[in-house]
């Protein structure tokens, strides 16, 4: 419409323009004679006059001409003027549409235990091998002990990874009892110099924890990658663990490499740790037996651990301070994950504590309910099982299992203690749940 406003000025001044010089010609044509002027005859007879009066006429037109040129310009800037005054701004290209930008991977740096074996190699070259970014997940091998071949291999990798000598190799004074244990005290020196280095001198925000005999799975870094937002994001967790104790081949699900779970049990073994959680344990960090220590309920506060149906982490190390015997009886025969799970492309929000206990609990309550002494056998066919034994009976039929007491994962949840062990089999004392499953 207002197109059509324009056009129209236009044409009323075109059709002013024309009118005007229209007007002019008439007035040309039909002037009368001046009486000044001369006759034809006095003309003819006085070429000066006829000259003089040419002159006079063109001075005239140039004068209509100006004022002509003068109309023209009024008429322009009459039309600028309206046009201005009924212009309605042109409306801005849409804009593209916003992607929305994901915000950039954190940095978390590996932090590799080391003291005396040369088999370090084995874990360095997993952890490099699977390592999607440098800059995201630097290495940092610490190392203890003073082992003189030890160091050489880790000097070997160069730049790929940060060195880095706990300076402190002196003998630590122990109880008489504990002259054995010296090797659990120099441990928990060393964590404890290392992960301050990790968190006060490297300022990191965050750090995963790898012992120089573990073995990591192809999907160890997207693991911890995409676990991180959700124990920055949920006060009830306090760890992510790599490991899963019951991670034996015929305990778990192969089936299901993406399942993750809570505990209220310290895994170890591969774990992430936050560095406002080192704030809190730095001030009153064991002599010895950290992780013990770390299972306790004046550390744990009620917090949980995410950890793997399918460890992501195995651990080749027969040498150490507990002279192989655990090894070989259990840490040996864990299942290490092979499969690379996308966890950055799944929700894990089903992890978050409402969620979880809301789900789990319904699983608990809505399986059969069996009592170990009517039952021969343990039914392990069933997806879903809960059995019921008195509390005294607990840890022998525990052993009965030949799976250690103390690694079995649990979750103690209004009061309810449970322990899931093989198959889904939830395992409670009979004090513990008698009411519950009385209602």
């Amino acid at each position: 419409m207002l197109k059509k406003q324009s056009a129209g000025l236009v044409l009323w001044g075109a059709i002013l323009f024309v009118a005007w010089n229209a007007l002019l010609l008439l007035f040309f044509w039909t002037r009368p004679s001046p009486s000044r002027l001369p006759s034809d005859s006095a003309l003819d007879d006085d070429p000066a006059s006829l000259t003089r009066e040419v002159i006079r006429l063109a001075e005239d037109a140039e004068v209509e001409l100006e004022r002509q040129r003068g109309l023209l310009q009024q008429i322009r800037e009459h039309h600028a003027r309206w046009s201005q005054r009924w212009r309605v701004p042109t409306a801005a290209p849409p804009a593209p549409p916003r992607v929305p930008v994901s915000s950039p991977p954190a940095v978390i740096p590996i932090l590799v235990i080391a003291c005396d074996r040369s088999t370090v190699r084995r874990c360095l070259d997993k952890l490099l091998h699977y390592r999607p970014s440098a800059e995201h997940f630097p290495i940092i091998v610490s190392q203890d002990c003073g082992h003189e071949e030890t160091a050489q291999v880790i000097a070997s990798y160069g730049s790929a990874i940060t060195h880095i000598r706990q300076p402190d190799l002196s003998s630590i004074t122990v109880p008489p009892d504990h002259r054995k244990f010296q090797g659990y005290y120099k441990i928990a020196r060393h964590y404890r110099w290392a992960l301050g280095q990790v968190f006060h001198k490297f300022k990191f925000p965050a750090a995963v924890v790898v012992e120089d005999d573990l073995e990591v799975a192809p999907d160890f870094f997207e693991y911890f990658q995409a676990t991180y937002p959700l124990l920055r994001a949920d006060p009830s967790l306090w760890c992510v663990s790599a490991w899963n104790d019951n991670g034996k081949e015929q305990m778990v699900d192969s089936s299901k490499p993406e399942l993750l779970y809570r505990t209220d049990f310290f895994p170890g073994l591969g774990w992430l740790l936050l560095a406002e959680l080192w704030a809190e344990l730095e001030p009153k960090w064991p002599r010895a037996f950290w992780d013990d220590w770390m299972r306790r309920p004046e550390q744990r506060q009620g917090r949980a651990c995410v950890r793997p149906e399918i460890s992501r982490t195995m651990t080749f190390g027969r040498k150490g301070v507990s002279h192989g015997q655990f090894f070989d009886q259990h840490l040996k025969f864990i299942k290490l994950n092979q499969h690379f799970v996308p966890f950055t492309q799944l929700d894990l929000s089903y992890l978050r504590q409402e969620t979880y206990d809301r789900d789990f609990l319904a699983r608990v309550y809505g399986a059969p309910l069996l009592q170990v002494e009517k039952e021969s056998t343990l039914p392990l066919g069933e997806a879903c099982t809960m059995l019921m034994l008195k509390e005294d009976m607990m840890e022998n039929f525990i052993q009965s299992l030949y799976i250690p007491y103390s690694i079995f994962q649990y979750r103690n949840l209004s009061n309810i203690s449970i322990i899931t062990c093989i198959y889904q089999v939830f395992i409670t004392a009979q004090q513990v749940l008698g009411q519950q499953f009385n209602r």
